[in-house]
């Protein structure tokens, strides 16, 4: 039939060379056809006699391609038709037409467009007189071709016969065979059973492919390479192939390995000419599916070219093929290629061809259906040329990272590329579209031409950086990728390029900063302050005014100080600069010769620690640091690190420590930096093994650290010493601390006397200290004491600095200073006149106007400490939520009795208010005492403040005094921190443990003997940092390995917040804690050179899912994010999420349809055992059990439609 059919074609060829104005319809008397051309030539006749011109044209699809030839119309001045399913009733292809339908209501989202009966129905009663199918969806179904004819309405496309013959990839082969064209070896006919399947590869062998019989696109495709897998991948790609073409129909091939994916495309008219289009390079595939697509193929050989091209118009002229068509082949490495389809419709990549050939193939496909032939088109073989190269990408809504998953959701903001030479083809290209789960993950086809391929692919480069579309994830990453890939530039990739390169899955994480801080203040609009805030006291609304400096424009171009909107001098000679030039020793040193007073200022560590609970904000120190930098330059240090402060801005300011010191060194390049360790404990409140303390103080060195005040809350020196050793081997200055309580000036109190202190400082100094430092935490050092201490430590240690904190409790604090001074102390701390007095340090002004014009003199302008002062009494009014003068309204000479530390005591009070125990809090206090004497009367530092403050407010509570708990202590539940203490997980206090109390509350426990760091296992950091990626993402560095050693869950929450909100250090602090008001405007600085202006603009109603849509507009363009509204959604039911970071929770990788669950409650599963099958976007994927174990619930059933991350089922795990 097929060879009847073959030369009946070449006679009516013959009959159209020979008499060609008769073969166009025309009368030429005289001319007769032989009986059996006339029969030909007549048909010819009729099928190329010019028909009506089309004037209403229905797509029977959607999307971008129902766009496309929707453009193709309108510029043909046709009138256009969409039809729509109820899930795309707001997409925009419906609107790019004149008229649109809804059609398949009540259907599933894509029976609606399988819908034959009512597609045709619409056409008819909305007089459309032809249908073009597009691609995919009923493009390659003869029965509709053929009921569309049926209703006399013309379909765009090839004939129904030749719809069928090559829509069945069998027949499809045999018709190639007839030809004379080589085909792969594969099955006779679709494979009816897996029977029939595995009876193929045991006679061809293995590998091979299964195949859709009635459809293309990489759907029911599946790679057999083990008997093993014939049965699962039967099954698989008969219900993609049921889902994506309404024919389940498989047929099998040998799979060719290695190579080129070559398709041709063609075509033809009703008067049997057949030209081809040149070829396309389609091997840039990913589960056989095309992602990449180049015209022509790089680096085809012409000869093959020819040959190539030649079949494919041999095998169209053969079947009688009319309109546009693809004749793919795959070409192996030696220079065979093999027939493998004809896809008998438009492909999604003709786009390229466009490009290069200039010919326009929707306008063609119209033309021919309308009659015409292709030399009245201008369309001869010869008159087909290429111009150019083009690459065609596919932007998908899928994230790469996460194995292609498709993503759903609204675009929020959408950014194309552009410019010469590139083209965009889409119909969800803008801000606001739904990116629904129910179809293709197509989003844009981006298509860029250049006059060779290295030059199209830097222009589709340059095209894709400019894209910025958020709110759903997209493939560009990859994208990128392929494009910079040294052997996709050399024109050359087979079919193998994406799986053997796995680099292109290695993404650099886009910022998407702008977004994400709209998110942020969103979120605090909608749901409230994202860090609680301790009082009702509201923010200020004042700027503060940062003092001036000189400008120097010359000097700040050298040095690249313009970070802050004025010109600085370059900095002058600071302390630093001795530390750096000479050491750690020589810094010593020469602070020791020095003659004045030399001061080191806490205002940026621990002064906000005592009086605003440690929020002070990264933003506002940097603000005030150009100026310490010129003013400051002779302090010497600057504390602003350690202590508290290292969890605080993770945990409430969400900022990363690390990023602050990093900056504030950059610029603060004069001022040495200092920190508070706690010695074994590094910037935690417990010990931890040692590798964790000698990482931290090495990161800290590098990342701008200088001097390191290490203590212990005990006094416990080999606690001390751990610390000691690690700064040393880092690099730091060591400042090994004496923790001071008692009082020395007491003859009576004999426990912790000038002895004990000049014993320990002893110790200290044969362990290296390069500084000594008296630690008094709770500003109990009166004068005269400070007078005795220093003395006797000034005799005992003539040539070490030695370095005096306090806290201004009493009001005594200035007092006790100066006289540490007058005794022979070489630093006292002190914090700017507004951070100072109460529980923070002594007033810096009042310290620099004692002395100045004395001996001792500071050598700092009191007229400078005025100017900061300034700064800092406005920026305090910003953190009006976390002020102690909320409840401390002054200082308390009792602190010599309860001997509270500064930062404790406001926490201790806005406790008790905040319980509504402000009437107790007197009680509190002397509670503190007695709790300290039960104890062992021990020094009281973090963390062992912790602990004499657990028990104080426990004995409250309980109403116990100190002897009815020595009393009832074995039947006593205590605080977990006061059991720990005494099971010695915090070293061994001063004269030892209280007993028998000890043994009572330990109640046969054991406790730990020596130091606890030494029998920690060390920490793996290696491994740590692979669960932090595993977690977070590849954005994961150093820092945050270090920081998850000391704190794992505060970390794992500050990396989850920054990856959701962004840099939200940037925002301004009264933004930052309560958010903008509707209409308010605003500058964020996200960088040098890039700062985001933002006005708000509405909060919207609740809607049905609970959220707010808030509107904003971000560098004059409108955007808007949805919020869920916390309070409200309590109301509403909602599907579970999956649990992060717990294994047995097991969460939807996509949104989809579930359309199998393979394991049922109770079932056994093993590691990468398929337990459920989801199906999204045409797309079938196999959800594995994360771990062995044991379901224990299920929290899905077919057909149910979820979201990402929606919760499957919990599995407990082995």
């Amino acid at each position: 039939m097929f060879r009847l059919q073959a030369r009946l074609s070449t006679l009516c060829q013959s009959a159209r060379v020979q008499l060609p104005d008769v073969a166009r319809g025309h009368n030429h008397h005289g001319y007769k056809l032989p009986p059996g051309v006339a029969c030909c030539s007549t048909q010819a006749k009729s099928q190329s006699k010019p028909e009506e011109k089309i004037k209403k044209l229905m797509v029977a699809n959607r999307g971008e391609i129902a766009i496309r030839v929707f453009r193709a119309c309108t510029e043909m001045n046709i009138q256009t038709v969409a039809i729509y399913s109820e899930q795309d009733m707001m997409h925009m292809h419906r609107q790019k037409a004149d008229e649109s339908y809804l059609i398949g209501k009540g259907l599933p989202p894509v029976a609606a467009y399988l819908n034959i009966p009512e597609i045709i129905q619409v056409a008819k009663e909305n007089s459309v007189d032809a249908i073009h199918p597009g691609y995919g969806f009923l493009s390659e179904r003869d029965d509709f071709a053929q009921q569309v004819l049926d209703a006399g309405i013309r379909f765009i496309g090839p004939s129904p016969e030749v719809v069928r013959k090559m829509g069945d990839k069998v027949e499809a082969r045999q018709a190639a065979i007839a030809a004379g064209v080589q085909v792969v070896p594969g099955s006779d006919g679709p494979v009816a059973s897996i029977a029939e399947a595995r009876h193929f590869c045991e006679q061809y062998g293995l590998p091979v492919i299964f195949k859709a019989a009635y459809g293309g696109g990489g759907r029911g495709m599946r790679i057999v390479r083990s008997m093993e897998e014939v049965d699962e991948n039967f099954r698989r790609a008969t219900s993609e192939a049921e889902a994506a073409f309404g024919n389940g129909a498989l047929f099998l091939e040998k799979f060719i390995e290695r190579p080129r994916h070559i398709e041709v495309q063609i075509l033809g008219d009703r008067g049997g000419n057949v030209v081809h289009l040149y070829e396309r390079d389609c091997s840039v595939q990913r589960r056989h599916q095309k992602v990449v697509e180049i015209a022509p193929a790089p680096k085809l050989p012409l000869d093959i070219r020819d040959k190539m091209t030649a079949d494919a118009v041999k095998l169209a002229r053969f079947v009688g093929y009319e309109n546009a068509g693809t004749v793919e082949f795959l070409l192996d490495p030696s220079g065979q290629y093999y027939f493998i389809e004809v896809n008998a419709r438009l492909q999604v990549e003709h786009t390229v061809t466009e490009e290069v050939t200039g010919i326009d193939l929707v306008q063609s496909q119209i033309q021919i259906a309308e009659g015409k032939l292709l030399p009245e088109m201008g369309l001869s073989q010869d008159e087909i040329e290429l111009h150019g190269c083009a690459i065609q990408c596919r932007m998908t809504t899928e994230d790469p990272a996460r194995g292609f998953q498709p993503d759903t959701g609204r675009i929020e903001v959408f950014r194309s590329g552009e410019g010469m030479g590139i083209r965009l083809d889409s119909a969800l290209g803008f801000a606001g579209a739904i990116i629904s789960p129910y179809y293709d993950s197509l989003l844009v086809k981006v298509i860029a031409k250049a006059r060779d391929h290295p030059a199209a692919a830097a222009k589709m480069l340059r095209t894709l950086k400019e894209f910025r579309i958020r709110g759903v994830k997209t493939n560009i990453p990859f994208l990128l990728n392929v494009l910079q890939h040294d052997q996709f530039l050399s024109g050359v990739v087979d079919t193998y390029f994406i799986d053997e390169n796995p680099q292109l899955f290695k993404f650099y994480p886009t910022q998407n900063r702008a977004q994400k801080l709209l998110y942020y203040l969103a979120q605090v609009m909608v749901n409230g302050p994202q860090t609680p805030l301790a009082t009702d006291l509201q923010p200020s609304d004042v700027v503060p005014s940062v003092p001036q400096l000189p400008f120097d424009r010359e000097s700040d171009i050298e040095n690249g100080n313009n970070n802050y909107g004025y010109y600085a001098p370059t900095p002058p000679t600071g302390w630093r600069d001795v530390l750096v030039k000479e050491g750690p020793e020589a810094f010593a040193k020469k602070v020791r010769e020095h003659k004045g007073l030399l001061l080191m200022d806490t205002t940026f560590r621990d002064a906000h620690q005592s009086l605003l609970a440690t929020r002070v904000r990264t933003y506002d120190l940097k603000r005030i640091s150009p100026f310490v930098t010129q003013r400051f330059n002779n302090l010497y240090s600057l504390e602003n690190w350690g202590g508290a402060t290292f969890d605080v801005a993770m945990r409430f300011l969400h900022e990363c420590p690390w990023e602050r010191l990093e900056e504030m060194r950059k610029l603060v390049p004069n001022v040495p930096f200092q920190m508070l360790l706690r010695g074994a404990n590094a910037v935690g409140y417990t010990n931890y093994p040692d590798n964790v303390v000698y990482k931290f103080c090495d990161m800290a060195v590098k990342s701008g650290m200088d001097i390191f005040r290490i203590f212990d809350s005990l006094n416990y020196l080999p606690n001390i010493v751990v610390g000691m050793d690690a700064v040393g081997k880092a690099g730091g200055v060591i400042e090994a601390a004496i923790s001071y309580t008692g009082d020395v000036s007491d003859p009576s109190k004999t426990k912790y006397n000038l002895e004990y202190y000049v014993n320990l400082a002893t110790e200290l100094v044969k362990a290296g200290t390069h500084i000594l430092s008296i630690k008094d935490m709770a500003g109990v050092l009166k004068p005269r004491a400070a007078t005795m201490l220093v003395g006797a430590l000034r005799e005992k240690f003539p040539d070490i600095p030695i370095h005096v904190h306090t806290h201004d409790t009493a009001c005594a604090g200035v007092a006790s200073m100066l006289a540490a001074a007058q005794a022979g102390a070489d630093v006292v701390d002190v914090a700017v006149d507004s951070m100072s007095g109460l529980t923070s340090q002594p007033s810096m002004g009042a310290v620099v106007a004692a002395l100045e014009g004395t001996d001792l003199d500071t050598g700092i302008s009191l007229s400078d400490v005025t100017d900061y002062s300034a700064y800092w009494e406005q920026t305090r009014n910003l953190y009006a939520p976390f002020e102690c003068c909320k409840t401390l309204k002054s200082g308390n000479s009792d602190v010599y009795i309860n001997q509270i530390p500064g930062g404790q005591y406001t926490n201790l009070q806005f406790q008790a208010f905040s319980l509504g125990l402000a009437d107790q809090f007197e009680e509190v206090k002397k509670m503190y005492a007695e709790a300290n004497q039960l104890l062992g009367d021990i020094p009281k530092v973090t963390p062992s403040s912790k602990v004499v403050g657990d028990m104080a407010q426990f004995m409250v509570q309980n109403k116990l005094t100190k002897e009815m708990v020595e009393d009832r202590a074995e039947e006593l539940s205590f605080p977990v921190s006061v059991i720990e203490y005494f099971q010695g997980y915090l070293g061994v206090p001063p004269g030892g443990y209280p007993e028998p109390l000890r043994t009572k509350i330990l109640k046969g426990q054991q406790g730990l003997d020596g130091r606890p760091g030494e029998s920690l296992p060390p920490v793996d950091f290696d491994k740590l940092k692979a669960d932090l990626v595993e977690k977070h993402g590849h954005d994961v560095k150093e820092q945050h390995v270090i920081s998850a050693a000391l704190y794992p869950k505060v970390t794992d929450d500050f990396l989850e917040f920054h990856d959701k909100y962004g840099p939200v250090d940037t925002l301004d602090t009264k933004i930052f804690f309560v958010g903008p008001k509707v209409a308010q405007e605003m500058e964020v600085k996200i960088e040098k050179g890039k700062t985001l202006s933002i006005k708000t603009l509405a909060c919207g109603d609740l809607n049905k899912n609970g959220e707010r849509e808030v509107f904003f507009e971000l560098n004059g363009q409108l955007r808007s994010v949805k919020i869920k509204d916390e309070e409200a959604s309590k109301e509403l039911h909602f599907h579970p999420k999956a649990l992060k970071g717990v294994r047995g929770s097991v969460g939807a990788p996509m949104p989809g349809e579930v359309i199998d669950v393979k394991v049922k409650e109770g079932d056994k599963v093993e590691k990468g055992q398929p337990v459920l099958v989801l199906s999204a976007m045409k797309m079938e994927m196999v959800v594995t059990a994360p771990a062995s174990g044991t379901v224990r619930s299920i929290a899905v059933e077919k057909k149910m439609k979820l979201e990402g991350d929606d919760l499957l089922m919990d599995i407990e795990c082995d």
